[in-house]
């Protein structure tokens, strides 16, 4: 009968196959089971479905409706009087009873689960066990019961065991911080679940080998190898939990907040539509609350912690429901929420996870330490942020960078100023080094995310006890340092180059598509497909050394302006602090305030946006009367006293992140001397180093659609002798990039765009498709001297602690030494005679610097030149 009904639900021929079925195809088990049941069969095929019930039950986090579908089965075994049956029930019941945090009666269980079995079983079982001995951190015990299940196992010939225990130890190994010897294990786990044709599981252990490439700081290889992991979950038609989990935390790492937060919503709602894998549902909205922390999302963090905790409470998880707390705590303390409470439940977190071997105790004391210190109650800070500053020596980068965190604030509650800044130092080395592992420039600039706070210590410190030469330092120490050297290449034959080549078609036919008033749906799905694998071959690319040199020297930057003035911006707790440095000194001015700045800078570009769409009288004044007062509220906000001490000549302006793309012409200190603007003052250092080519050659190029077809060009091309045009259907990707690489001076007249959510995808548009950073970051040398005079091009998106993405950035590590280009859309017939005056003055002999004050002087008299003149800036150097 038993078998009848198999055959009518399944297809199954045998009772026993209804156990792996209960991994596999969970739902389709448990039915199989209950119908089975329903039929009264023999004691023997009753104890398999009600273990196969159990199990179906505990993964799915009916923890306690599974420990009493073990315990029928159990007494059926024991009945029957088989040794094997009963030893692996109560193996699988002793996972449940571990999953619900009675880990003394799991252990038991699975001691007699240890006694009952021989040959084969036995070394299932051992497996079994170290899984859960592993699990309590208990790794010795768990090491020693792996090693015996590999040996029993391989004598046994049961490959498929033999992997698996091969998996749990490498699994061991990782948490004793052996890396090497993991992958080792995880390598042959796989080949040997590969052979025998376990494609899900051999899915798993590159997951493992993912986990352990990012524990020994390989974030790329862990990248690529997830990705793969996934790759064979989609050809099993799989659901992905265990690789979200795992990428999730990868990309944390990497300072990809958004992107983990992504990830981890999509793993959550393909577990929603699947209507099952409750525990990994947990796991997965426990990922996502620390990604939307992380992210600066702090109520979406605190309330994805809070289902995660509801959903581990259910399950009575000794391990998830401490972790779960603890992200509450933290999103609570985001929002603002600060009490002893706080400080009194972040200790007992701290304490479970403790107990738990968890590495996670350190983040805990780091939040009970910091709100201890902020309600003065210095005796528990003391004790939680010293607990904290334990891991500064050991873990991962991101877990020895909290521990220098937690130091640092200890010394700044000691005031031990010393103490304090070895202590940042030292956090911001273990990041650099985590940092330049990742070739990647968007890797490298999000990745300083981790440092933010270490350098705002520092930063505070400085400007608090009133050292500007100590403030420079410091601010630079931790500004646009992505930019110090050129991003490593993805390796030829990584297909970057033929997905870069499809994203472009993908981008024409959906112009194309547009104009034609075509269905898009299939191309723009094509087109983020070509994105999405574009920038995963990119973040995959491996880092090269670490830079000798990071931090500028004074004295040399000092020299190095000569009559010239820098003016480095810092934001300290919201307030504008002014570096001003020239003629041997460096100044600190207190300015305005950041939201100031940042409020008129929006107006400023606002109006100079209205100005570039039309030429309507009420219009042009009104946007005129708002360009004025925004220029003495910019510069109120960002310069204030400081415009006193400035004198005559060139002046560098250095902001921070989110103060870069101001149109900072509008400022009235500035209408009549050479300025240009600089990502830090190293960048400008470096572009002012930067050597001309012995070869004068020019290039000139002009994308497709704009309305006066880059006149510019024709014109300008016959001021030089040595020069380059390419246009229509001339001016392709590869010929453009090929005329760049190493030019003199080249002007690209093309539509920009900048892609706020994806600044990397910001782009020329070009014959052939859109010109991106990607292909900006694949020229050896580039142009010493560019002119971008198209919407956008000088936008940068700030990423990480103080760092910069866009067209502008991916230039300045490779040798240019200074770039003209737009900070909002330009009216393409006001640019034409501007770009042609730039010329004249650049034949004539004029700096960039020099070159574009003159236009802007002469373009007064027309409002719609005028404010695209204001809207150009030089970025670097002259």
């Amino acid at each position: 009968m038993a078998n009848a009904v198999l055959a009518d639900r399944s297809g199954l021929r045998d009772v026993d196959d209804l156990l792996p079925l209960a991994m596999s195809r969970p739902g389709e088990a448990l039915a199989i089971a209950r119908s089975l049941l329903s039929q009264r069969p023999a004691p023997g095929e009753a104890l398999v479905a009600h273990q196969a019930a159990g199990i179906v039950l505990r993964e799915s986090g009916d923890v306690s409706a599974a420990i009493r579908e073990f315990r029928r089965a159990l007494r059926l075994a024991q009945a029957i009087a088989s040794r094997e049956r009963e030893a692996d029930v109560l193996a699988s019941m002793a996972g449940a009873l571990l999953y619900s945090g009675r880990s003394a009666d799991a252990l038991a269980a699975f001691d007699r689960a240890v006694e009952l079995s021989s040959g084969p079983l036995a070394g299932r079982v051992l497996h079994r066990r170290g899984t859960a001995l592993w699990m309590l951190g208990r790794n010795a015990a768990a090491l020693e019961d792996f090693r015996r299940a590999v040996i029993v196992l391989q004598r046994a010939q049961d490959a498929i065991w033999t992997a698996r225990a091969l998996n749990g130890r490498g699994l061991v190994y990782l948490d004793l911080g052996w890396p090497a010897k993991a992958d080792s294990d995880f390598v042959a786990a796989g080949r040997l679940l590969a052979e025998n044709g376990q494609e899900l599981e051999f899915a798993h252990t590159l997951v493992n080998r993912g986990v352990a490439a990012y524990r020994s700081a390989d974030v790329p290889a862990a990248l690529a190898l997830l990705d793969e992991a996934s790759a064979h979950h989609a050809r099993l038609a799989a659901p992905t939990p265990l690789v979200s989990v795992e990428r999730c935390a990868v990309l944390l790492a990497a300072g990809l907040a958004r992107d983990a937060l992504a990830e981890a919503d999509a793993a959550i709602a393909e577990i929603e539509r699947a209507r099952g894998w409750s525990t990994k549902r947990a796991e997965l909205l426990l990922v996502a609350a620390s990604c939307a922390l992380a992210a600066g999302q702090p109520q979406t963090a605190l309330d994805r912690a809070r289902g995660a905790h509801r959903l581990f409470r259910s399950q009575q998880s000794a391990y998830g429901q401490p972790q779960a707390r603890l992200v509450v705590l933290q999103a609570q303390y985001a929002i603002g929420q600060v009490s002893p409470r706080v400080v009194e439940a972040a200790g007992q977190v701290a304490a479970q996870l403790e107990a738990l071997h968890s590495a996670e105790a350190t983040q805990a004391h780091l939040l009970a330490g910091r709100v201890a210190l902020s309600l003065g109650q210095l005796a528990d800070a003391e004790r939680h942020l010293t607990a904290a500053a334990h891991s500064r020596r050991r873990g991962s980068a991101i877990s020895r960078v909290a521990g220098w965190l937690a130091e640092a604030l200890l010394a700044s509650a000691a005031v031990d100023t010393r103490r304090l800044e070895i202590a940042c130092k030292r956090g911001l080395e273990v990041l650099d080094q985590h940092r330049w592992t990742l070739g990647a420039s968007e890797l490298r600039a999000r990745a300083t995310a981790h440092g933010a706070e270490l350098a705002a210590l520092a930063q505070r410190h400085a400007a608090t006890a009133h050292k500007p030469r100590l403030l420079l330092t410091w601010s630079e120490r931790w500004r646009a340092t992505a930019l110090a050297v050129p991003p490593v290449r993805p390796p030829a034959g990584a297909g970057f180059d033929a997905d870069l080549a499809a994203l472009r078609q993908a981008t024409s036919r959906l112009e194309e598509a547009r104009r034609q008033g075509e269905p898009t749906v299939s191309v723009e799905r094509d087109l983020l497909r070509l994105e999405k694998a574009v920038r995963a071959a990119s973040l995959r690319t491996k880092g090269a050394a670490v830079p000798a040199r990071r931090v500028i020297d004074s004295a040399e930057l000092l020299d190095q302006l000569g009559a010239a003035q820098l003016a480095e911006i810092v934001d300290i707790d919201g307030t504008v602090q002014v570096l001003l440095c020239g003629a041997g000194r460096v100044r600190q001015i207190t300015a305005g305030s950041t939201a100031d700045a940042v409020r008129a800078a929006d107006f400023a570009r606002f109006a100079l946006r209205r100005l570039a769409r039309g030429r309507h009288a009420d219009d042009l004044a009104s946007a005129t009367a708002i360009l004025s007062a925004a220029g003495a509220r910019l510069e109120a906000a960002t310069l204030g006293p400081a415009v006193a001490l400035l004198r005559e000549g060139p002046l560098v302006i250095v902001p921070p992140g989110r103060l870069h793309a101001i149109p900072w012409a509008l400022l009235p200190a500035l209408a009549r001397r050479p300025f240009s603007v600089a990502p830090s003052a190293g960048a400008w250092l470096r572009a002012h180093a930067a050597k001309p080519p012995d070869r004068q050659h020019v290039v000139l190029a002009s994308g497709p659609g704009l309305v006066t077809d880059g006149a510019e060009v024709p014109v300008a091309a016959r001021m030089y002798d040595d020069v380059t045009v390419l246009s229509g259907a001339a001016a392709t990707t590869a010929r453009v990039l090929q005329a760049l690489d190493g030019a003199w001076l080249a002007h690209l007249a093309a539509h920009g765009t900048f892609r706020a959510d994806s600044p990397m995808f910001s782009s020329l548009r070009l014959h052939d498709g859109p010109l991106t950073v990607y292909d900006f970051e694949r020229l050896e040398r580039a142009p010493y001297r560019l002119i971008l005079p198209s919407c956008d091009s000088g936008v940068l998106a700030p990423a990480g602690a103080d760092e910069l993405l866009g067209l502008v950035s991916s230039l300045l590590p490779l040798g240019t030494a200074g770039v003209i280009a737009g900070v909002v859309p330009l009216n393409d017939q006001a640019t034409v005679p501007l770009m042609v005056g730039l010329h004249n003055r650049l034949r004539a002999g004029d700096s960039l610097a020099e070159a574009l004050l003159t236009v802007r002087a002469g373009a007064v008299a027309d409002p719609v030149q005028h404010a695209a003149a204001m809207s150009l800036l030089l970025l670097g150097a002259d």
